[in-house]
């Protein structure tokens, strides 16, 4: 049984694009579903995404698929001990968390998995989904909770350092320079 239980919108700042997405719960834990359009070098990009999570959060299997310009993509990421995407087992990927780059959706999982105290930091290394390279790679990261609603965030292979802010409703409300939630416009 599917119950929705969140939705979000939200509008690219570095380039022209938006991205919606929901969360249900069901009998394994939850799915996110979502559509993130946005301009790309190569042309138009859309990219149709979900994650499925067990009852604890983790990351169980995720898939991408659509185009970048006019080139199709394909991404199917499934846990088996180790990380496999599009059935190559990934020996040094043993992370809990996905991370698909192009959206701000896949935030969401890892701070219902950890619950942190304020002033609490943590590193939380992901398996992070590079869409342009076909990479599943891992990246470092860190967060240091700051309040009820926000984080400090650290990508330093990335080179990005910023205060996220999240909504009630659990996912990333303010990612500066990147995404802002879409508040006039909710699915």
């Amino acid at each position: 049984m599917k119950t929705p239980v969140a939705a979000m919108r939200w509008r690219r700042l570095d380039t022209p694009g938006h991205d919606d997405c929901t969360l249900e719960r069901n009998d394994q834990g939850h799915a996110l579903h979502g559509t993130a359009v946005y301009r790309h070098a190569e042309g138009t990009a859309h990219l149709g995404y979900s994650v499925y999570y067990d009852h604890d959060w983790a990351s169980l299997s995720g898939n991408v698929g659509g185009v970048i310009g006019e080139r199709q993509v394909e991404f199917d990421m499934r846990r088996k001990d180790v990380w496999h995407l599009n059935g190559v087992p990934l020996p040094s990927m043993h992370h809990l968390d996905l991370d698909f780059g192009f959206t701000p959706a896949t935030n969401l999982s890892l701070l219902h998995r950890v619950h942190m105290k304020i002033g609490e930091r943590m590193a939380l290394p992901t398996a992070w989904l590079d869409v342009d390279a076909g990479t599943l790679t891992e990246l470092p990261q860190f967060y240091q909770r700051r309040s009820d609603s926000e984080y400090a965030y650290e990508a330093p292979m990335l080179d990005y350092r910023a205060t996220l802010e999240f909504a009630p409703n659990g996912f990333v409300a303010h990612y500066p320079g990147l995404w802002d939630a879409d508040v006039t416009a909710q699915p």
